[in-house]
């Protein structure tokens, strides 16, 4: 259950919110984002204990998905804000400039008490147009017992106002150096906080594009065949097994099988892969992806909230709702820094009244009112989860999913990251290597006379043959008979000449000797993992196919990197010895754990852990599932099983290895950001509350303008908004450039 909270003023509502509603019966957790203004919540509650809890803290809450949020994430304009700004900021200025009017009379007199009373009624209806929002959420959360941002702004500017209405309705209880007003001071700190607020949300709203544009994928229409009519339809109204017509440069709707036709789709939106893939009959395609070439016929399998694309959005949703253990630290902070900062201003009144050398009620006052206008939580909340949002954001964007904030910070700490092999260093999928063929057969009349007799079969390696072939456009011979041998191969007539197509064993039952340099390159083959099926055309041996699952194309590249960060690799696989020394030999790993069954790969990422390593696992299958969810951080392979994708911590849209590199790097660009947000943040108050207080006047005689601390207290939330935003635009490629 997602809920939007509008009216969250600082980091201070984080704990107060969280509170409430894991007190709800039923509430298993509870996790509010200040930078978005949404709390989500596990469980089972019911929505009208959810929504009455969050109003009796002092909030309003409504009820939202992912996609709805989008569309209310923007429910303050920023326009409004600026309007609001502009206004405050112009009569307030005026003001400040009729003061120093000579002619304009001052409050000691009868006609200078009417004229700024009238001035000060109003600044109090500027106050009320532009802060409203701001007194009316520091009056509810007195009335709920707690304090606020907005209880700061609401106290510094309300007794700049009160202090100035005093002196102008009674000026003779007050010495005539301390009758000065602050009306203006008033509206230019609303004004400033107003404009921070404007220039906040409109960048803010940066932060936020990965789910916008992911929302945007999704196209509102579809093209569905009907009692054999083509008819365009809402997207809500499509349901499981739909037939969907998609042509070419169109966006596919929901997620389904091809069952008639073939193009190439981009899926780059979603994986992070540029290069388009080829789809044909049975092969999956996936909502919100473009097709670029052809014209096909699907069945849909998974709509609404099913598809992949929902799933996707509700995933980033999430983890940019989590919070790493630094951002739980800013929150536990923020929850005593706004009665600290109320705390720290009225032991500052207390020694201004009486240690102040001249002007005592005024010195009170205005360093009262300072202290409480420059204390900013607000840049404390923002810190982590503004950099959380744009980095699991910019990760989304490069194919890479991540459940939540613990894993963002985890993953940069990584020191040894476990692979498994099959499907995650290779393919996963057997592919012809090499063709050897003897005089005066050639490579091309092998693997045609192979494709032609395996043309039938399901088995994995006959479709590598049958696709290799394809591949050159070799034409097929016609089979006049076929005899399965199992265990050893296959027996054929093509074109009136016997074929004999098999493993070892078939050539040797029927005593079929290869040369001695063809047997020792061979060997070599089979050493290397590969999988040999041998080729006898009328009782002659006639060459050999190689079979391999090959390896990733980007894999060496990706181990290199790797081992410039300092990490180690190391490769966990159930095969054999040599065939997994082989492959960790080409593509660099330091280290092999072979012949590891998969309820001891769980037992092997345990052991590196115990010798104080923070582990990473690489895997795609179902026997992963456990060594992932044991690793510090599981990363799955998007193109691996369900359960893999489930147990994991990080998930690779695409199939490809690099976002292994990039995650790391995201990771560490990631927590690098919140940890200077939250510096910061800490020294801004460290510094700026003391100032404020007026420790500096008895040595320099500086005494902080109330205005300037509006100001300030504005620019520091801005400041935390746009380091933050600066993820946005981390160059991933040129990590290693540098």
């Amino acid at each position: 259950m997602m809920l939007k909270i509008p009216d969250m003023a600082c980091a201070s509502c984080v704990r107060t919110i969280e509170k409430a509603l894991r007190g709800v019966p039923g509430v298993t957790q509870a996790k509010v984002n200040f930078a978005d203004k949404t709390a989500l919540i596990e469980g089972t509650p019911l929505i009208g204990d959810v929504l009455q809890a969050v109003k009796k803290a002092g909030y309003t809450a409504i009820a939202v998905t992912p996609s709805q949020h989008h569309l209310l994430a923007h429910e303050q304009d920023d326009k409004v804000l600026l309007k609001q700004s502009f206004l405050a900021g112009g009569v307030g200025i005026l003001i400040m400039l009729l003061s120093h009017l000579p002619m304009l009379p001052t409050v000691s007199s009868w006609s200078g008490q009417i004229i700024w009373g009238m001035i000060g009624l109003i600044t109090l209806f500027i106050m009320y147009y532009s802060a409203g929002d701001i007194y009316r959420s520091a009056f509810t959360s007195l009335l709920s017992r707690h304090a606020n941002m907005n209880t700061l702004i609401a106290m510094g500017t309300g007794v700049a106002w009160l202090f100035s209405m005093a002196v102008t309705l009674f000026p003779t209880l007050l010495p005539i150096s301390t009758r000065a007003v602050y009306f203006e001071a008033a509206l230019i700190i609303i004004a400033f906080i107003k404009f921070g607020n404007a220039l906040e949300i409109r960048t803010r709203g940066k932060t936020k594009e990965t789910i916008e544009k992911l929302i945007a994928l999704s196209p509102q229409t579809a093209r569905i065949v009907r009692d054999s009519q083509e008819i365009d339809v809402h997207i809500h109204d499509i349901v499981m097994g739909d037939l969907i017509r998609v042509r070419p440069g169109e966006k596919i709707p929901v997620d389904g099988v091809i069952v008639e036709g073939r193009s190439s789709i981009d899926q780059s939106m979603l994986t992070g892969e540029p290069i388009p893939i080829e789809k044909s009959v049975n092969d999956l395609v996936i909502g919100g992806t473009l097709n670029k070439t052809g014209t096909f016929l699907f069945c849909a399998t998974r709509v609404g909230n099913e598809t992949m694309l929902a799933h996707i959005i509700d995933m980033v949703k999430r983890a940019q709702n989590s919070k790493p253990p630094l951002a739980r630290l800013a929150d536990t902070i923020a929850n005593f820094f706004v009665p600290t900062v109320i705390l720290i201003a009225m032991i500052t009144a207390a020694l201004w009244y009486y240690f102040a050398p001249v002007d005592k009620v005024s010195f009170m006052c205005v360093t009262a009112a300072t202290v409480l206008l420059i204390a900013c939580p607000c840049a404390l909340g923002l810190a982590a989860p503004l950099a959380v949002m744009a980095g699991v954001g910019k990760a989304a964007e490069v194919g890479i999913l991540i459940r939540d904030g613990d894993a963002l910070q985890k993953t940069r700490a990584l020191n040894v990251i476990v692979f498994d092999k099959t499907g995650t260093i290779t393919e996963g999928k057997p592919s012809v290597t090499q063709i050897v063929a003897l005089p005066p057969w050639s490579e091309k009349d092998i693997l045609a006379l192979a494709a032609t007799i395996e043309q039938g079969s399901e088995h994995v390696l006959a479709e590598a043959i049958v696709v290799a072939a394809k591949k050159q456009a070799l034409s097929f011979s016609i089979m006049d008979t076929f005899n399965a041998l199992p265990g050893l191969g296959i027996s054929a007539e093509v074109d009136q000449r016997t074929i004999l197509l098999g493993n070892d064993k078939l050539m040797k039952e029927h005593h079929i000797k290869f040369d001695e340099d063809i047997v020792a390159q061979a060997d070599t083959l089979l050493s290397q993992g590969q999988t040999l099926v041998y080729l006898a055309i009328s009782n002659k041996a006639a060459g050999f196919i190689a079979i391999a699952d090959t390896i990733k194309p980007e894999a060496k590249r990706v181990i290199a990197q790797l081992h410039k960060m300092n990490v180690k690799t190391i490769m966990l696989s159930g095969d054999q010895e040599k065939a997994a020394r082989w492959v960790a030999k080409q593509v660099g790993m330091d280290e092999v754990m072979a012949e590891v069954l998969p309820a001891e790969k769980s037992e092997k990422i345990s052991m590196l852990q115990s010798k104080g390593n923070t582990v990473g696992m690489v895997g795609d299958g179902i026997n992963d599932a456990p060594a992932l969810a044991q690793a510090d951080v599981g990363i799955a392979i998007g193109a691996g099983t369900d359960v893999a994708i489930e147990s994991a911590d990080l998930i690779l849209m695409g199939n490809a290895l690099q976002g292994v590199v990039d995650a790391i790097v995201i990771s560490q660009a990631t927590v690098r950001n919140i940890k200077q947000n939250l510096f910061g943040a800490f020294i801004y108050n460290i510094i700026g509350i003391p100032i404020a207080a007026g420790v500096l006047y008895p040595f320099i005689g500086l005494l902080l303008n109330p205005m300037i601390a509006g100001a300030a207290m504005a620019l520091s939330s801005l400041t935390v908004v746009l380091n933050a935003n600066r993820l946005r635009f981390l160059k991933l490629g040129e990590y290693f450039t540098k």
